[in-house]
């Protein structure tokens, strides 16, 4: 009987799409590997869209495709054009590639490219381009650190650790922004023995090794860590869990995923969705331009209605968010590194945190 219900379920909750599939949708979203539930990219970019189709009378859809490659997504793409979509949301800088070469094959079709810029994937010497049918969006991510990291030390934590996935630009800049908002916590509250762990796991899986590496910073007196790796993610959590620890959750508010969660170093994907939608319609649509979604632009935020803060309030958010806002806190990010520095925060002036890097 069990499992007779879970089928009707299954089929009752898959019989929208299905339905949807039928006709034809203005707005389409393909996904990178992860879903519309992956409480990360997907995510944001899919509630974006609901937000404003469903505000505005318009169709939408999403494909979700099972593997990942360039002539896949472009395979997706495809079947988006041809169910009707005037505007295609891509999330994620896995998607730079093919919107390169589909903002040239669908010249009547508008993407939005969420946390990238289209270019033609030359490791050594990429070319970017931005045909005027497309947009690139990134964001703040030096700000969103900054936030978490200054409100953890607020809130009383000193011993802190930075888990990475790989170091590629936006996971750089979420964890040069973190020991900057800690330093300067520290420097307000006249702290002179923060401890910061510092290190990149290399992907965005939870393994095993995440997991035990968080357990061991855990153990060893770590009181909360900025998982800002996807998946990686999970492992901290797990490791948490099992040690009574805090973590900080990245991109999209992550409170729900786990009671461990002290707060989200999130991103406005939704926010950034729904107002290039609402200037596509208006006829105003922003391409080729890169944009950068701040702190002045709802780019970047504290989800602070499901923190669990101890002592940091709204109005200390207040007070520091309007500094960003007005341009008052200047932050190092990755394009100030030397070229020698490969994501390493040494470069970033402290005086009062230790910073250990894990190798």
């Amino acid at each position: 009987m069990r499992k007779l219900l879970a089928l009707v379920l299954i089929l009752a909750l898959a019989l929208p799409v299905f339905a949807l599939a039928e006709g034809t949708y203005e707005i389409a979203m393909v996904t990178d590997l992860g879903t519309i539930d992956d409480k990360s990219f997907n995510q944001g970019s899919w509630e974006g869209i609901v937000a404003y189709a469903e505000a505005n009378g318009k169709t939408y859809h999403y494909y979700q495709p099972s593997a990942q490659s360039t002539d896949i997504y472009l395979d997706f793409i495809e079947q988006a054009v041809n169910g009707g979509a005037k505007v295609i949301v891509t999330p994620g800088y896995l998607f730079e590639v093919p919107v390169f070469k589909a903002q040239d094959m669908y010249p009547d079709v508008h993407f939005i490219l969420i946390d990238g810029n289209p270019n033609d994937g030359d490791l050594s010497l990429p070319e970017f381009r931005t045909e005027q049918n497309a947009v690139g969006i990134v964001f703040a991510e030096e700000q969103a650190g900054f936030l978490a990291g200054y409100a953890a030390v607020k809130d009383g934590y000193t011993k802190l650790g930075f888990m990475g996935g790989m170091a590629v630009p936006a996971v750089v800049r979420f964890g040069y922004g973190f020991v900057q908002g800690a330093e300067m916590a520290a420097a307000e509250m006249d702290i002179k023995d923060l401890v910061m762990n510092y290190h990149y796991t290399g992907g965005f899986a939870a393994t095993p090794e995440a997991q035990a590496l968080a357990a061991s910073w855990y153990a060893n007196g770590i009181e909360v860590v900025f998982a800002c790796g996807g998946a990686v993610g999970d492992s901290v959590m797990a490791a948490a869990e099992a040690a009574d620890g805090k973590v900080i959750g990245v991109d999209v508010d992550q409170s729900s995923q786990s009671e461990t969660i002290l707060t989200s170093a999130a991103k406005g994907l939704a926010s950034a969705v729904e107002q290039t939608l609402a200037a596509f319609y208006a006829g105003e649509f922003p391409g080729g331009q890169a944009l950068v979604k701040d702190a002045k632009l709802d780019g970047v935020e504290l989800p602070m209605a499901t923190s669990r803060f101890k002592t940091f309030s709204q109005a200390d958010y207040d007070a520091i968010f309007a500094k960003l806002v007005a341009d008052e806190i200047k932050l190092l990010k990755d394009s100030d590194a030397p070229a020698d520095a490969k994501g390493s925060p040494e470069f970033i002036p402290v005086e009062r945190m230790t910073v250990t890097e894990i190798k």
